[in-house]
């Protein structure tokens, strides 16, 4: 098998780890506030997990959700598990807005517009306030 970059230590910030997951912001310039959510072991699909892990997951899933919404004020939140190209199982939690570049297409597709600048700056900074946000929900689920 070829490395995992999930596996791997990567240049994201890690918001929160756990002993089962973690929770990453990733540095997307055109998606501020795209957020991934990775189960540690090496494992590629839900029904490798037991039902407790599944649980697990998807109410982290489902705090960060409720953070990007929060914090972000998106006008959709993606929600994706796909691992096509990396299967280690993660879920992405996307920030989508009707103007940034890909929309109304998924954020793998060719950009379609250019990302106006002050709304791209207006969102970085939002962005900043994930960990927190997200830190706060998973401390209000103990």
């Amino acid at each position: 098998m070829k490395k995992c970059e999930l596996c791997e230590d990567n240049d994201s910030q890690i918001i929160w780890q756990g002993d089962d997951s973690r929770i990453i912001l990733i540095d997307d310039p055109f998606l501020p506030g795209f957020c991934r959510v990775i189960w540690n072991r090496h494992v590629s699909e839900m029904t490798d997990l037991s039902f407790v892990e599944r649980e697990l997951l998807m109410t982290l899933v489902f705090a960060v959700e409720d953070a990007v919404r929060h914090v972000m004020r998106p006008d959709k939140i993606n929600l994706a598990s796909m691992g096509n190209m990396v299967p280690h199982l993660h879920w992405h939690v996307v920030p989508r807005y009707s103007d940034d570049p890909f929309f109304p297409a998924s954020i793998w597709s060719e950009k379609v517009r250019v990302y106006p600048e002050k709304k791209l700056l207006e969102r970085r900074q939002l962005a900043s306030q994930l960990p927190s946000a997200i830190k706060a929900r998973i401390s209000a689920l103990s």
